[in-house]
């Protein structure tokens, strides 16, 4: 299908949300995509742009002329086709209940508006979190009062560092801005901060500066509840189906293992105990999402790879539910919160699998499950030095710390300016799951399951140039009582 009637406003839209401006030129050569193709190719021209701020049709050809290039070896292509596909219609999602999800809901069009609103509801929504924890005056009347001590909350604007060693962190809320001058352990503290994240600050005020006796952020409660279910659930992600790094052998010994063929006897007993399978984003390996990617790729038609998909899924015993969600390398926008896949390719599984949005919150028989594909943990491990991609929970602790999934705006994840923020975390989940890093770990924070589920995909030439060592096939089973890790390469 060719995209004949678009509007251009969504191309521009698009860019914009990258920090980019696009040139009439490009918005037309753009409108003979098909729709399945935008996303990615916007994608890799804004990665391509070199500091360019206004993107031409000269920046996009390029890439245009390589898709055609891989898409001429499609008829070469022979992809099995699923035995038992099922319309997504007819879905039958059992005790599973979709809590939140951007699916159908979108209605940002990247105006100045939708900006505000989306700022409006970030800092309204934390705020209401953090006045559990601090009783707050508006920064415009920090000069007026007499108190000794005096307590804000506010949106962090700017973090610095003083020549005399101290932090000075810019803080705005609706009434005014205020410098917080933070020093000591607390300096530490404040150098972590990330800009557009919402803190309470209480301090003396000295002069125009607050200087800071405790920075508090919004965080989880201290609960620690743990609660055995009576069933597992195994937590995967990033299969990247139609990438030839794809490691099909080790993901045929987990089908293998799913459906009680090896093992031994508690091996097969943990297995007929999975009564789901969440899978948090990267279901396919895409098109145009990063430099040189045709050249690593076994399937180079999008549609294609998620029939393949749907394949190997419909591989997994029909009594699992499968609850499926996308990443930033699946064919849907690339600005999250990303919505679930479209009909087109959805239609393509089977009646077990449920398709959600990233960031989605589903209710699994009473387990609060919060979904995200994890693409600010790039943001995190770039802006704080202690993260690292070897650890990846160190990371997942930092969003529930701060209780949003992409604390930061405008850096490596792209953030649609929606009326309201549904990145914040309203509601403690039981588990956290994530990917994108192609790292395993699991933790516990304040009573959250932590889980960053790996991959099925062996180290890329893109990952090698970048340093990123993945430790794909590994598989987290946990059933509110105990995790098992299950190595399948």
């Amino acid at each position: 299908m060719v995209i004949k009637d678009i509007d251009s406003k969504l191309i521009i839209t698009k860019f914009a949300m990258y920090g980019y401006n696009v040139h009439p030129s490009a918005v037309e050569v753009l409108k003979s995509l098909a729709p399945s193709k935008l996303d990615g190719v916007i994608a890799e021209v804004c990665r391509l742009a070199n500091g360019s701020f206004i993107i031409t049709a000269e920046d996009i050809l390029p890439i245009l002329d390589a898709i055609k290039s891989c898409e001429k070896k499609v008829e070469s292509q022979k992809v099995k086709s699923s035995p038992s596909l099922q319309p997504v219609s007819e879905l039958d999602s059992g005790r599973v209940n979709i809590v939140k999800d951007i699916t159908g809901n979108s209605c940002c069009e990247g105006s100045v508006e939708d900006f505000v609103a989306y700022f409006n509801s970030r800092y309204e929504k934390l705020s209401r979190l953090l006045r559990n924890r601090v009783n707050p005056i508006p920064i415009s009347s920090v000069g007026k009062v007499r108190a000794e001590k005096v307590e804000v909350i506010g949106m962090v604007n700017d973090v610095r560092e003083t020549a005399s060693g101290n932090a000075i962190v810019e803080l705005e809320d609706k009434t005014g801005f205020i410098n917080v001058i933070a020093s000591g352990k607390l300096k530490e503290v404040a150098m972590e901060l990330l800009g557009d994240e919402v803190i309470g600050v209480s301090g003396i005020l000295k002069g125009r500066n607050l200087i800071a006796d405790r920075i508090v952020f919004p965080d989880v409660p201290m609960n620690g509840v743990k609660r055995n279910w009576g069933f597992g659930v195994a937590f995967t992600s990033d299969t990247h189906f139609g990438s030839d790094a794809f490691i099909e052998d080790a993901w045929n010994r987990f089908v293998s293992w799913l459906n009680c063929e090896i093992g031994d006897e508690r091996s097969q007993n943990l297995a007929e105990s999975v009564k789901y399978v969440v899978i948090a984003g990267d279901i396919v390996d895409g098109i145009g999402i990063y430099p040189g990617q045709e050249k690593e790729l076994a399937i180079v038609d999008i549609y294609q790879q998620y029939e393949e998909a749907a394949y190997q899924l419909d591989k997994l015993p029909k009594r699992v539910k499968i609850i499926l969600s996308p990443g930033n390398h699946d064919a849907v926008r690339q600005a999250e919160p990303q919505p679930c896949l479209l009909k087109e390719h959805a239609s393509l599984f089977s009646n077990n699998v449920i398709h959600v949005g990233n960031p989605a919150l589903v209710d699994v028989e009473g387990v609060k499950i919060l979904i995200y594909h994890g693409r600010s943990l790039d943001d995190l491990v770039t802006k704080i030095p202690r993260l690292s991609y070897e650890e990846p929970t160190k990371a997942m602790e930092e969003l529930l710390k701060r209780r949003h999934l992409a604390p930061s705006y405008g850096n490596r994840s792209p953030i649609a300016p929606e009326k309201e923020d549904y990145l914040v975390i309203d509601e403690v989940p039981d588990v956290l799951h994530s990917g994108h890093i192609h790292t395993y770990g699991t933790s516990f924070y304040r009573g959250v399951f932590l889980v960053n589920s790996s991959c099925w995909q062996s180290q890329t030439e893109f990952q090698r140039k970048m340093n990123l060592n993945p430790t794909p096939g590994i598989v987290s089973v946990y059933n509110g009582n105990s995790v098992s890790k299950l190595k399948f390469c």
